[in-house]
């Protein structure tokens, strides 16, 4: 689901925090409705992992203006790194040599996979990409230390937090039609909402590693859904790329069995 971003961003032509506003507006009435405790507890924890949350989706929907996709979503899925590193200190979860072998070779798969659309370009797209990446981290870190709370209520208030942040310009500058509105609302719902709901619930469940290794199939599923649907041909490189990244997703699973 949250490989649908980068191609429906591109295709509504509203100002990037006109786009994330929307979605994370329409992603909360999402999680909201799907919550079975209507009631939030706000901690200092939440706050916190509400505003890494709003990094994230704000900094990939800009980075994604001013970048390649490709450029983005690499830089962005960086973030398995920082929370290997990280994930002991605040978690008490270690890393072994198999997560860190996992992630270089995830990272190389990436890199062949958006070899054609990598570019040195779009410095402050690529800077905001990389920001992203950090935040991504930081939210995985700190929704996993909620595991035996409810970290749903973080993510519903990173989504109204990131639609306060966009309202002004999508009151003043944001001109809907169908098209626009049919396309908000499959980001808001399918490419936002829900699967934050199956992230949450999974994060009680898996280590913070976990949660971010897993998730890096979502970049290579768009071009390769495209691929069985459409046809558009996909070089070797991208065959390699995409091979990588699925193959030592699965391989480290069965190894950590």
């Amino acid at each position: 689901m949250w490989s649908l971003g980068g191609l429906l961003i591109k295709s509504i032509p509203w100002h990037p925090l006109a786009i994330s506003g929307m979605r994370g507006g329409i992603a909360a009435i999402v999680i909201y409705t799907f919550s079975k405790d209507k009631k939030i507890i706000i901690t200092f924890d939440k706050i916190l992992a509400a505003c890494f949350y709003t990094l994230v989706v704000t900094l990939f929907v800009i980075s994604n203006k001013l970048t390649t996709a490709g450029n983005a979503i690499l830089l962005q899925y960086t973030a398995p790194v920082y929370v290997a590193l990280f994930g002991y200190m605040f978690l008490g979860e270690k890393s072994n040599l198999i997560d860190w072998v996992t992630i270089f070779i995830m990272l190389g798969g990436l890199a062949l996979f958006f070899l054609d659309d990598l570019s040195f370009d779009g410095f402050l797209g690529n800077a905001l990409a990389i920001l992203s990446g950090m935040s991504f981290a930081a939210l995985t870190i700190s929704l996993r230390k909620q595991k035996d709370n409810n970290p749903s209520d973080s993510i519903l208030l990173g989504n109204i937090l990131t639609l306060i942040i966009g309202l002004p310009i999508i009151v003043s500058e944001t001109s809907f039609n169908l098209h626009s509105t049919i396309l908000i609302l499959v980001l808001g719902i399918v490419q936002l909402g829900v699967p934050y709901i199956f992230y949450t619930t999974a994060i009680k469940h898996v280590t913070a590693l976990d949660a971010i290794i897993f998730p890096v199939i979502e970049p290579i599923l768009n071009p390769i859904l495209v691929f069985f649907i459409l046809g558009e041909a996909l070089g070797p490189w991208a065959f390699l790329g995409g091979a990588l990244v699925l193959g030592s997703v699965v391989f480290r699973g069965l190894l950590k069995k």
